[in-house]
């Protein structure tokens, strides 16, 4: 990984490049070692070091394509559609979590589940849209939908937050951890750990509530879940609004790592679709999976071969699963969204 040491305002930091599109990834200079008396620092890694800073770091961005992959995977069981607007949704995370906090100045935490929160409504009405339009367009129309809200959305931000990249402050300060030679960063423990969270509260939103029961239902057989007296166009919403929750989540949590700006849905959300192609479109274990062997591949590959198959990666890897298992690794069907 290659490493460049600098001052800012007498705190050493290291950008680390190789991440996610180009971008930085800022972590301190303790990190690393040393630093000389002109301010460089560098410290070369052996090969098992290499390989391992690549693979925590593939888990770090291979979560963020999980939980992208998961609110795919919600979408597609609930209607049958691919929802190209879950990029935006992470897109949208992470610039209202930063224009929260610089506007209000609340705390980090609430700025956060405030953005969460309008995104999911956002969802919400996007979900309400689509379902106004279920019975009367085919599938194809309601992806274009889709499209068109991404447009929307991404046009939207460039308007009201510019062209710039902003920073969200990490959730946690303090000193990167050292695995074997390679370094965590707090905010990829931030990272680890919230989206653990968020997979258990799937399971168990989906085992345990009377909502979940219900989409579970939808998702396996809609005209049998309505004949039971499941409104099904409700789940369809919530189906909506839980999947931009998700992809909300996903921006918040992977903005003070790569910053946050207009366009950082895009790649973002066809990773994820990558992703869920991958373990098995409409699998919720599958996207799981799915994320965090893209990721891990992807990182691999980027600082083993060259950064500039990165994002080539992904794609030649979701064709070759199209080519070879077209339900994916783990199989697909709403049996498995769960």
């Amino acid at each position: 990984m290659s490493l460049v040491c600098f001052e800012l305002e007498s705190l050493p930091l290291v950008l680390a490049f190789k991440w996610m599109r180009g971008r930085a990834f800022v972590i301190p200079a303790e990190a690393v070692g040393p630093r000389p008396r002109n301010g460089w620092c560098c410290r070369e890694l052996d090969l098992q070091s290499q390989v391992l800073q690549y693979v925590l770091s593939g888990i770090t961005v291979g979560s963020i394509y999980a939980i992208i992959a998961l609110g795919f995977s919600l979408i597609f069981n609930a209607v049958e559609i691919v929802n190209l607007a879950q990029g935006e949704f992470v897109m949208l995370g992470a610039m209202l979590a930063v224009f929260t906090l610089s506007a209000t100045g609340m705390p980090l935490i609430l700025a956060v589940l405030v953005s969460v929160v309008v995104v999911s409504l956002v969802g919400a009405l996007l979900g309400m849209a689509s379902v106004h339009r279920l019975q009367k367009s085919s599938p194809i129309s309601l992806i274009i939908i889709t499209i068109g809200a991404s447009i929307f959305f991404k046009g939207c931000a460039m308007l009201l937050w510019g062209k710039d990249a902003l920073a969200l402050p990490a959730f946690s300060a303090g000193v990167s951890v050292n695995v074997a030679g390679a370094s965590i960063v707090p905010q990829s423990l931030w990272v680890f750990g919230i989206t653990a969270l968020m997979v258990v509260g799937v399971y168990l939103f989906y085992g345990h509530t009377t909502v979940g029961k219900a989409m579970r239902a939808v998702a396996v057989n809609k005209h049998g879940a309505r004949l039971v007296g499941i409104n099904v166009n409700q789940m369809i919403i919530w189906a909506f609004g839980i999947s931009a929750g998700l992809g909300a989540v996903g921006g918040v949590i992977v903005a003070p790592i790569t910053l946050a700006s207009y366009d950082m849905g895009t790649m973002l959300g066809l990773k994820g679709f990558c992703a869920a192609i991958l373990g098995g479109l409409g699998s919720g274990g599958g996207a799981i999976a799915g994320g965090l062997i893209l990721g891990v591949l992807e990182s691999l590959g980027a600082g083993l071969i060259s950064s500039a198959y990165k994002d080539a990666i992904a794609f030649v890897i979701m064709l070759l699963i199209l080519f070879v298992r077209p339900t994916g690794l783990f199989g697909g069907g709403a049996a498995d969204g769960r």
